[in-house]
């Protein structure tokens, strides 16, 4: 923990990022002096178009993500923005077909989540899609 917030800069002097970085900035400064990407801020696979049968896959370890979709080949129309979650892991760009799926990479679920509130998730467009046109 004592890593992650830094003893600062000396009186007097300008200090750098790394003096001045604390929490999950310093964490991200940390890893890449060694060499890691702790956020994995790779670009997604655009050699190729993702298929139901093969999706681009997208590591997340949060609930959902956001995932831009320039075409293929690379750069063929203007970004359409994505959303994967946990609840729908497959999304198909409506422009060229692409087809991504999130991986979610993060901690098990919490059976003493105690997050039911009762009433039902709004409907969007999406909950009208015939359900052979969605992942299977």
């Amino acid at each position: 923990m004592e890593d992650l917030i830094p003893p600062g800069a000396a009186s007097g002097t300008v200090p750098s990022d790394l003096d001045q970085a604390v929490g999950l900035e310093r964490l991200e400064i940390l890893g890449k002096i060694q060499g890691i990407d702790i956020f994995d801020m790779k670009p997604l696979d655009a050699s190729r178009l993702g298929t139901m049968e093969n999706p681009i896959m997208v590591k997340s370890a949060g609930e959902e993500n956001y995932a831009g979709c320039t075409g293929y080949p690379a750069d063929s129309h203007n970004v359409i923005w994505l959303t994967v979650s946990r609840s729908r892991p497959i999304e198909r760009c409506p422009e060229c077909g692409n087809v991504l799926k999130m991986e979610y990479i993060g901690p098990p679920d919490d059976p003493h989540a105690h997050d039911h509130h009762g009433y039902e998730e709004p409907k969007t467009f999406a909950d009208y899609i015939r359900p052979e046109y969605r992942y299977r």
